[in-house]
């Protein structure tokens, strides 16, 4: 059982320093994005893996769509977890938009309830 737990380890090890390299780079590149952050059921990985892209306002994740950002970063997302070694078939099944404002409205602030559902 060790084992599996160190490969898990090992996985989340590597999706989230794939992760902070998209984070650091779409600070600087994407008007709005605030933060990153992801779950999964590594049992059935990657197919399984939930990124989400959190914006500061609605207005911001709008304009990033109008813009193709969300495009942008679903590729910086792809290649980052490719160079991990992280194959998403299809990013656009597994990278989701959000935004503070949104859970502020419907989780009072509660990214945990809200990243459950």
């Amino acid at each position: 059982m060790a084992s599996v737990k160190s490969t898990v380890q090992k996985l989340d090890d590597n999706v989230v320093k794939a992760l902070t390299k998209v984070c650091e780079e779409a600070k600087q590149k994407v008007v709005g994005f605030d933060w990153i952050t992801h779950r999964a059921d590594y049992s059935n990985f990657p197919n399984s893996l939930v990124i989400t892209c959190v914006f500061v306002g609605e207005q911001d994740v709008n304009q990033a769509k109008v813009d193709k950002q969300d495009v942008y970063l679903r590729q910086l997302i792809h290649r980052q977890l490719l160079k991990a070694g992280i194959l998403l078939k299809d990013p656009r099944r597994n990278v989701f938009f959000d935004s503070e404002e949104a859970c502020a409205k419907g989780h009072q602030g509660n990214w945990a309830a809200r990243l459950s559902k």
